[in-house]
């Protein structure tokens, strides 16, 4: 069965962003391979600008957010429905809700709308109390006009359960095993192999990126630590101003290479995931996928992934307490366990079929 597949709620792929890009690279493509026909939804103003991506699709819509900030993200997402009702979509994949489903009563009435609910967004501590309020009803609105629902945690599915009364599909995100190394990345970053700390994440309050330098600062290490984060927002110039008189504590700017990345994974001493909110976090599947020696922020979503085999903190003090007996905890057989996960539960070829699956499903079903 060949389906026509379209995929909207990203700024667009190749991924220059994030992990709805990545997810939709990787899932688009692996798809075409599967010999479904894809189309993306692209930003006009995306750095590629080709019509096609490894056989996907790439439909470039105009996108105001670069002229008019946060309230462009719903601009692009009606344009890109409103293109999607000319086009003739067995399957909508929706990513996200926050600026699609206020147009949700504009989804093609003729295509299965299909979303993924990400995190628990009305969760995120950036956001005032009015616009959680709105995350809210977005939410609501998603589950209302979506004809499925797919969610990339134990914890979210529940939570849409109890809260929605609905039959959320579980579908995790996905990763691949890294295999290469390349110390001259981390040369170039003036690092050493197994002597740094590396926090790959977003400039985000809820990212606890101040309690986990704050700790490291306390434990009186003296290993560099990689902070591999955009900063050119207001948080990320506080922390920047807040270490810098600490020679240790680097701040490179975001890295989308994916050779770089997963060399400078590689390499670590251990990973440091302070990510509180949301589902199945597409870094930290790929700092397991490069078998880090893992530092995780307690809570559900985190101990949904990782079972045992991370060490947690919830302060700083903790996380100078966990580095301080760095060499204590049985490292080798957590990494060991984490890559098993990968290879079991959240391989890209695994995900990618259980999509598939799903999609044919929901269209046998409506037929």
């Amino acid at each position: 069965m060949r389906l026509r597949i379209g995929i909207l709620g990203t700024r667009g792929i190749p991924n220059q962003y994030g992990g709805f890009e990545q997810f939709a690279s990787c899932l688009s493509r692996g798809l075409v391979e599967k010999g479904h026909e894809v189309s993306v939804y692209n930003s006009h103003n995306h750095p590629y600008q080709e019509n096609t991506w490894f056989g996907v699709n790439l439909i470039h819509c105009f996108d105001p957010e670069y002229l008019i900030g946060t309230a462009g993200q719903f601009i692009y997402d009606l344009n890109c429905i409103h293109d999607a009702q000319k086009r003739n979509f067995d399957i909508l994949l929706v990513l996200g809700y926050t600026s699609s489903s206020v147009w949700g009563r504009y989804y093609p009435s003729k295509s299965i709308v299909i979303t993924n609910m990400d995190g628990l967004e009305w969760k995120r501590s950036k956001y005032p109390k009015l616009v959680k309020q709105f995350l809210k009803y977005a939410e609501k609105l998603a589950v209302k006009y979506s004809n499925f629902h797919i969610a990339d945690s134990i914890p979210v599915q529940q939570y849409l359960i109890e809260k929605y009364h609905i039959d959320p599909v579980f579908i995790s995100y996905g990763a691949d095993l890294t295999y290469q190394i390349d110390d001259a990345f981390s040369d170039s970053y003036g690092v050493v192999r197994g002597e740094y700390f590396l926090l790959i994440t977003r400039m985000e309050p809820e990212n606890n990126i101040q309690m986990i330098l704050d700790g490291l600062c306390a434990a009186g290490q003296d290993r560099k630590v990689l902070v591999i984060s955009g900063t050119a927002n207001g948080y990320g110039k506080k922390m920047i101003a807040r270490y810098a008189s600490n020679a240790h504590i680097l701040f490179p700017g975001a890295i989308y290479d994916t050779a770089v990345v997963n060399s400078l994974r590689l390499g670590c001493r251990a990973y440091f995931h302070g990510h509180s909110v949301g589902g199945t976090n597409p870094s930290l599947l790929e700092a397991m996928a490069a078998g880090a020696f893992i530092f995780s922020h307690n809570n559900e979503f985190n101990r949904a992934v990782l079972g045992e085999d991370a060490l947690y903190f919830s302060s700083s003090k903790e996380v100078a307490e966990l580095v301080e007996k760095l060499n204590e905890y049985p490292a080798e057989v957590m990494k060991a366990n984490n890559l098993e996960k990968i290879k079991n539960d959240h391989s890209w070829r695994k995900i990618i079929s259980e999509y598939e699956q799903q999609f044919i499903l929901a269209f046998q079903n409506k037929k």
